[in-house]
């Protein structure tokens, strides 16, 4: 068991307990916006933008920030759309990547489109052509509970 909590750490990797963080289902019309991770885990994969809440930071602040960080645009008012762990396994069976997701969603503001930060890129996806992306069936479940929402 030593060498178990040896590896354990703050990071990302192999951390000692979960890490909060925040995914962001950004809408424009028929459209949402993905990134693709340019980190692991799920390096290369497309996804919604987002990432880890910084301390002292509240859960919309670090929503917009990371939107602004990795796709450089500006969102509206956000609303919750759920909270997802994301539990990723080595080889040995080991904690490798543990986060607790909360899911917010919002209307595309202003800004250009740019892909920076974690995202390797960005674009716009239509709403009803995801399911050829290979997303994580979560993502997948995010985004359409996300377009339920904003048609009540």
């Amino acid at each position: 068991m030593a060498g178990w909590t040896q590896i354990m750490s703050e990071s990302r990797e192999y951390p000692s307990r979960p890490i909060c963080g925040v995914g962001i289902v950004v809408f424009d019309r028929h459209k949402v916006l993905l990134i693709r991770r340019g980190k692991p885990p799920r390096q290369g994969d497309w996804s919604i933008p987002g990432g880890k809440q910084k301390l002292g930071e509240t859960l919309q602040e670090a929503a917009r920030r990371e939107v602004q960080e990795e796709t450089g645009i500006e969102i509206g008012p956000l609303k919750l759309v759920d909270v997802v762990d994301s539990i990723f396994k080595d080889s040995q069976q080991r904690i490798q990547y543990h986060y607790c997701l909360i899911d917010w969603m919002g209307e595309y503001q202003s800004g250009t489109l740019n892909a920076a930060d974690d995202a390797a890129d960005a674009k716009w996806f239509d709403v009803n052509a995801l399911q050829t992306l290979g997303l994580w069936d979560k993502t997948l479940e995010i985004i359409k509970k996300a377009d339920e929402l904003r048609k009540q």
